[in-house]
């Protein structure tokens, strides 16, 4: 058994999202896919967090991928090596979420005595080993591959669901016998995602069969599911009599159970189907219902990831650790859950619940979990680190982990409001006052985009006009920023008018540089981060390649040149400033913008002019805003680039909204950009790309949902 650690406090352990799933003839790797297979520094970054343990893969379908005597050890070698130098304890998994290599799957007869080779091999090369974790989440895998047919073998069969988890389960058994014939100290850290099912009142059959079978994986390995259980009957229906009687009397009972709740693991199941969206609807071959994530479901009470620690150690008594807390949201949103979730892990240990670790996971984001990873379409969330910079980027949550380890209270400012899942109560912290993020520009696109980003991710905010705080008045300034007391300042204000700039030059300089200048310098004054925006067109275009944050600017007009001097004197400062460099607005929240005017014209059936030699990198401003919020969130400085990073001619971008709104093209009107009867000179290609990491999704993804939006 493992003992409560002797210190206060729990202990922070980690894991990256490690994943090796198969679908029909393709596996795929989230190790490989975000870089951690090719990155064994990644293991320094975790260590810096103050973790005591690690889940690691040494998976049986990347060591022995096609014959079980041939097994290519490289990369666990070196993880593993370097995470014993490092101090950290493995909790090594050998399946997570998959169904083996090429030669077997979950429902073949020789899952479990192979797994138990593999096991042995493992063991055998690092005897020193003591945790393990031999199949992750064995319920749930089985559920995704036999139940509703998303992995493979993919197939939608009750009793071939209850034969993939019972060869799981057998396969624990068989792998630790093998692992224990080496290592006798060796312990069973056993996982599985716990959450509740609620329904209504005419599916209260199915939700009480949903909530016991949630404990099968347990039960099973703890030897629980004998005659009485409420299990044992419908199992031997499906013929498996003998092989609950042989688990019962060589049960493999787990040392530590291992809960892996997430927001959407408690479920709400509804008859009335219509109050929900028809990708829920589903049933149990006699009942059709919603099946949705109780955690929206108002006047659901109950739950949550309290109730699972209650419930779990009221079950078996055991050592408990949470190990996989993750969010997949917005920053502030991640860094809240971590936090509700130790605070719910330190009142359970403080009622004598012996909750001993809680893990940290996705330490590297997760690929594609928004289609439950049966197609690769780039989707990624980030997690403690984000790996589209180069080397992967430390966000607000390596500090956050860190201050939590060492036993610190978080003092983030976004941490002084409650998370979207509890704003109705209260998630046990006490919270601090909270402080204001202080946005310019009331009447502007981008200015009313942040404040209803800050409204919708719960980020307290003032939002100032000219008339409450003039720019360039420095005195202005300071009363503003002494009185509201933000922990960090955007600047959305400023001129945006490009060619009208050209005609009134004072005006534009005056607004963009010298109004940006005095806010910046009472800021850096005070030492509050502050967020300016640049433009692509501080460049002349004669680049061959989109640009990136090192290039010379060398800007055309009255506009870009504002742009350039305000980048060069701002983030010349030696304060935590930060300039985003962005281009071609589009939302559907602001009518004045290119893609709203096409789409306004072709449903009238007026002609548009659209530019074919002029190229830019048009950005969606929802993705914009959340990509801003975010660094800010993060403490990051310097200069970024943000666009959706596909270049298109005004032309090619119109006609790419027309596609995807299904309107009418042949209204869009070809032009060169001389006959524009633009009075600013405009660079033919200002396209931008950033070094520093590609934040914002791909175009194509962020064009359908602006027409979603308008349609």
């Amino acid at each position: 058994m493992i003992d409560l650690p002797e210190r206060p406090g729990l202990e922070l352990w980690g894991g990256h999202e490690c994943t090796v799933n198969r679908i029909a003839d393709r596996f795929h790797d989230q190790s490989r896919r975000t870089g951690h297979d090719v990155r064994i520094a990644d293991l320094d970054r975790f260590a810096s967090l103050g973790l005591k343990r690690l889940r690691y893969p040494v998976l049986w379908e990347t060591v022995s991928p096609d014959q079980p005597e041939r097994c290519d050890w490289g990369i666990a070698d070196a993880a593993l090596g370097r995470m014993a130098a490092l101090g950290i304890a493995p909790i090594v998994g050998l399946v997570h979420h998959g169904s083996g290599p090429r030669y077997t799957d979950l429902l073949a007869p020789d899952f479990a005595t192979g797994l138990a080779t593999h096991a042995a091999a493992v063991a055998a090369r690092y005897p020193w080993i003591t945790d393990w974790t031999p199949v992750n989440e064995p319920l749930t895998t089985a559920r995704f591959s036999a139940l509703y047919g998303h992995w493979y073998p993919h197939v939608r069969d009750e009793r071939l669901f209850w034969l993939a988890l019972l060869n799981q389960v057998d396969g624990i058994r068989l792998a630790m016998a093998a692992i224990r014939a080496v290592n006798p100290a060796a312990r069973l850290i056993q996982t599985e995602d716990l959450g509740r099912t609620f329904s209504t009142s005419a599916l209260a059959t199915q939700a009480r069969f949903d909530n016991d079978r949630r404990w099968a994986s347990w039960d099973l390995l703890e030897g629980r599911l004998v005659e009485g259980h409420a299990l044992h009957e419908p199992l031997c229906a499906f013929g498996f009599r003998a092989r609950l009687a042989a688990i019962a009397r060589a049960p493999c009972a787990p040392d530590v159970i291992g809960i892996n709740h997430y927001l959407t693991s408690d479920r709400f199941l509804d008859d009335v189907l219509d109050r929900h969206p028809k990708k829920s609807h589903g049933g149990n071959g006699a009942l059709q219902y919603a099946d949705v994530a109780a955690v929206r479901i108002e006047g659901v009470v109950g739950g949550g990831l309290s109730g699972a620690i209650r419930e779990a150690h009221g079950r078996y008594g055991k050592p408990l650790a949470l190990t996989e807390i993750h969010n997949g949201c917005t920053r502030e949103e991640q860094m809240r859950w971590v936090d509700d979730a130790w605070s719910a892990a330190s009142r359970a240990r403080a009622e004598g619940i012996p909750v001993i670790a809680l893990t940290a996971w996705s330490l590297l984001g997760a690929c594609d979990w928004t289609s439950l990873l049966t197609e690769e379409r780039g989707d990624y969330e980030s997690g403690v680190w984000d790996i589209r910079s180069r080397p992967p980027r430390e966000t607000a949550l390596a500090p956050l982990l860190r201050r939590l380890a060492s036993g610190e209270t978080p003092d983030h400012p976004v941490l002084s409001m409650p998370g979207w899942w509890s704003r109705g109560g209260s998630s046990g912290r006490t919270r601090q006052l909270p402080q204001p993020m202080l946005v310019t520009g009331a009447t502007g696109t981008l200015g009313q985009a942040i404040a209803g980003a800050c409204r919708l991710r719960n980020i307290p905010f003032r939002l100032t006009s000219r008339q409450e705080m003039a720019l360039g008045d420095p005195a202005a300034v300071a009363r503003m920023l002494d009185d509201a007391r933000p922990w960090a300042v955007i600047n959305a204000a400023g001129w945006v008018r490009v060619d009208e700039a050209e005609r009134s030059p004072a005006a534009c300089m005056e607004a963009n540089v010298e109004g940006a200048l005095v806010l910046a310098r009472a800021c850096a004054e005070r030492g509050i981060p502050f967020t300016n925006f640049s433009s692509d067109l501080v460049f002349d275009g004669k680049c061959a390649r989109p640009y990136v944050e090192t290039d010379a600017v060398a800007p055309l007009n009255v506009y870009g040149r504002s742009k350039a001097e305000a980048d060069r004197d701002i983030l010349s400062w030696d304060a935590q400033i930060l300039v985003i460099r962005t281009a071609a607005f589009f939302s559907s929240h602001d009518r004045q913008n290119f893609a709203m005017n096409v789409v306004d014209a072709l449903r009238a059936g007026r002609a548009f002019e659209a530019a074919t030699d002029i190229v830019v990198t048009p950005t969606f401003v929802p993705d914009l805003v959340r990509a801003t919020l975010d660094l800010i969130i993060d403490g990051e400085s310097g200069l970024w680039h943000l666009t959706n990073e596909e270049p298109l001619s005004w032309h090619g971008f119109a006609l790419a909204v027309a596609a995807a709104t299904g309107l009418d093209s042949q209204w869009l009107v070809p032009m060169k950009g001389a006959d524009m009867g633009w009075t600013a000179a405009r660079p033919a290609a200002s396209a931008l790309r950033s070094d520093r990491g590609r934040l914002l999704p791909a175009l194509d993804r962020s064009i359908e949902q602006f027409a979603m939006d308008v349609n």
